[in-house]
């Protein structure tokens, strides 16, 4: 595959999440850590679109870009503001938590107490975090662990990067940039996600020009650690589809 292949992991995690998704490709791929993680310089102000700006230093035009929670977020922003080839969005949402005019999401108040109780013990929220995750879907045991133990392969994250993720998906509204999306775009989604409902890949893949929805309906919010079969099969198809 001469396409390059870059996939952008969520919040407190790293680009090692992805390696047995990428193994499970046989594909030769990229998945650096976002700023602000492992050794790379973070970002001021931290929110979707400076992260965009900062990977596409290093980023080719004929790239396929795959992003998965606020990765996704970042993905998205990233092709609105810059040309990739495709675009991938797993367990993404343009809004992260509901407001008036939007219900697809997570309760502001159960992001509030991650928040408060981050400055006290970020460890054990973290940790809390990444269980929520896999919750309700298909094998949650075994996706927790991997979370759990993939977490700190690279260092613990720093707080104030997990901090300020918080706050970019306390305010995060990707909705108009989603309209702008030019490039072919496939979304992935589980049908049990609690993070971001389905209901939120759903109005991705209605308002993307060129977007399409693949849902598992017994994953929660790693379909690609849950279902990773099934993941790959998604993303090939897309991948041949695109000529990628």
């Amino acid at each position: 595959m001469s396409t390059p292949l870059v996939f952008l992991h969520g919040w407190g995690l790293h680009g090692g999440i992805w390696a047995e998704t990428i193994a499970e490709l046989g594909l030769e791929a990229q998945a650096p850590d976002l700023p602000g993680y492992g050794r790379n310089a973070t970002v001021t102000p931290y929110d979707t679109n400076h992260l965009a700006d900062a990977l596409a230093v290093d980023l080719l035009p004929d790239a396929v870009v795959v992003g998965w929670s606020m990765g996704g977020m970042t993905a998205l922003a990233l092709a609105a503001r810059h040309p990739i080839k495709a675009l991938v969005l797993v367990g993404t949402s343009p809004v992260f938590t509901n407001r008036a005019d939007w219900s697809h999401g997570l309760s502001p108040e159960i992001l509030a107490g991650f928040a408060d109780s981050l400055a006290a013990d970020y460890r054990a929220t973290l940790l809390r975090f990444l269980s929520l995750q896999a919750r309700g879907g298909d094998a949650a045991r075994e996706v927790i662990a991997r979370l759990r133990q993939s977490v700190f392969e690279r260092g613990e994250p720093r707080p104030d990067t997990l901090a300020n993720g918080l706050e970019l998906l306390r305010t995060v509204d990707l909705r108009a940039e989603s309209a702008a999306i030019a490039c072919p775009t496939l979304i992935i989604h589980g049908g049990r996600d609690a993070l971001c409902p389905p209901a939120a890949g759903e109005w991705l893949a209605a308002r993307i020009p060129n977007g399409r929805l693949a849902v598992q309906p017994q994953a929660a919010h790693a379909p690609f650690l849950s279902h990773p079969a099934w993941f790959a099969e998604q993303l090939k198809a897309f991948l041949d589809e695109t000529g990628a």
